[in-house]
């Protein structure tokens, strides 16, 4: 049986069940087919899940990581990444809110779930991570942004629309900081955060918490806060005075052209980070008050970066396929099975491999429907992690002038090429902020033949061929606006059709 969940396949398969009546559950250390050795099985309590999502926080933006503006500033996610495990080059798989929480919750590539723009709806027949959780005894909670129900961002989310999520203070959409809106449980009359909308999403996270350490059953807490997300005006009082544009120290990568504008944005951007940290600090201590810190995996991360004027390219930018957009911070606590270590995991993660690297340190089964990898294996070995490659991607642009893209980020290397061939290949290493291309030089040939492989060997396992954009449109029969997006509101188009893969399954072309 546990063989069988070790399986990967591609086909949507519901997972053998679990007993949720279980307190105590044995703990796989080896499941699936990338932990090479299985040891003696560890008897452990089920544990709780805190998963907070930020929204457009770049990797780069961290004072662990170096960010000068950051540096000594942000107290709590530095003690964070001292203490737990820092996967250095987790990416985002698509760079933008909807297709990464789709892939997020299903562990599947946008090429199957057809979650490839933003404001689609993922379908109610998912099986998602609330679900898989819920099977095994788990009380389900989401708290924030949503952007998964694609039927309007200020709509009311019904409970067979939540994707298993039974405590539920959500809005689908809204950066609005200080007038933030949300719908609870089954109340469709809309609500307000009071103040600092990501203030009192942790507070309320908080309470949760508070209510639920001494319960019966564990639970899977969901966090998503809006910030830093733009607009970046509306930082919270307390946090506003740190940042002048003035003293913003922007990289070397940002060209002239767009350095006043970033340095203005980057003030806001910095701002919203400290409101951040202080969230990230009263959560830490709340867990740890309640006596549930040893068994609480703790995870923190964004669903994507953005440009800041990098590379040319204008602040909240993402999207593309530069680290500055990709990459994202990805620290995870877990004291009941790797004591408070500092960990650095070389090998990258993709978001479809969040989903079974959490499923397998919580020693529940991996369903086959899962297209990622437990990266389980590559905190316990450094070495077992050097071959891994994470795929990035575009399939259909949008709010931005660029093109379709498929490429791959490795411990060390990002290449990335474009429909009419390669296009990048940087030493990340050597060159951190991606400056010197080596694509197409011919003593980086034999690298780049290198990089090309594991490309079409990732793409293969996914069943991608990377053909335009019109074709994934056209397979999905997506309607799409002159910028390549998902009209959304009644306010920008009157005559809006709400979309998804199961709202748009009856209009399909039949395309293979």
């Amino acid at each position: 049986m546990i063989k069988e969940f070790c399986i990967r396949k591609k086909v949507m398969v519901k997972s053998v069940r679990t007993s949720a009546a279980a307190v105590l559950i044995v703990f796989l250390l080896g499941c699936k087919n990338n932990d090479k050795k299985a040891s003696n099985p560890i008897e452990i309590k089920k544990p709780n899940i805190v998963y907070v999502l930020t929204d457009q926080w770049r990797a780069q933006a961290t004072g662990y990581n170096g960010d000068p503006n950051l540096i000594g500033k942000t107290p709590n996610i530095d003690k964070l990444a001292s203490e737990g495990i820092n996967f250095k080059n987790a990416v985002s798989t698509m760079a933008v809110c909807t297709p990464y929480r789709a892939a997020l919750l299903t562990g599947q590539y946008p090429t199957t779930t057809g979650m490839f723009l933003n404001d689609l709806h993922l379908p109610e027949e998912s099986y998602t991570m609330s679900e898989m959780y819920k099977e095994s005894g788990y009380n389900t909670a989401y708290i924030g942004k949503w952007h998964l129900d694609g039927m309007g961002r200020f709509e009311y989310t019904p409970r067979e629309r939540r994707q298993g999520f039974d405590y539920w203070k959500a809005l689908e959409c809204s950066h609005d900081y200080n007038k933030l809106f949300y719908y609870e449980g089954d109340d469709s009359q809309r609500k307000q955060w009071e103040g600092y909308g990501p203030y009192a999403e942790t507070e309320d996270a908080i309470s949760y918490i508070n209510r639920n350490a001494d319960g019966d059953q564990p639970f899977l807490l969901v966090l998503a806060v809006g910030a830093p997300h733009f607009p970046y005006h509306n930082t919270p009082e307390d946090t506003q005075p740190f940042f002048k544009p003035e003293d913003i120290i922007l990289p070397d990568n940002v060209n002239d052209d767009f350095r006043k504008k970033a340095k203005k944005d980057a003030a806001g951007y910095y701002a919203h980070i400290l409101a951040l940290d202080k969230c990230i600090g009263k959560l830490q201590k709340a867990i740890e008050e309640t006596g549930i810190s040893e068994n609480t995996i703790f995870i923190f991360t964004s669903d994507h970066g953005e440009m800041l004027g990098s590379h040319s390219w204008r602040p909240r930018q993402k999207q593309v396929s530069w680290a500055e957009a990709v990459r994202v911070p990805f620290l995870l606590k877990y004291p009941a099975l790797y004591k408070g270590k500092k960990i650095e995991v070389e090998a990258p993660i993709g978001t479809p491999d969040i989903l079974p690297t959490l499923l397998s340190m919580s020693g529940l089964p991996i369903p086959k429907s899962i297209e990622g990898e437990s990266m389980k294996y590559a905190i316990d070995s450094q070495e077992a992690g050097k071959n891994k490659a994470a795929l990035v991607m575009q399939l259909a642009p949008f709010a931005g002038d660029y093109d379709e893209y498929r490429g791959i980020y490795t411990s060390r290397y990002t290449y990335v090429k474009m429909l009419d061939g390669p296009t990048r290949l940087f030493d990340n290493k050597e060159d951190p902020l991606q400056m010197n291309n080596l694509v197409n030089k011919a003593e980086f040939a034999e690298l780049q033949g290198q990089m090309e492989t594991k490309l079409q060997e990732e793409l293969s396992k996914i069943g991608d061929e990377f053909k335009p954009s019109q074709y994934y449109l056209d397979k999905w029969n997506y309607k799409v606006n002159a910028g390549g997006a998902i009209p959304y509101s009644h306010e920008t188009s009157a005559d809006i059709v709400f979309q998804g893969p199961g709202l748009n399954r009856n209009l399909r072309k039949g395309v293979k």
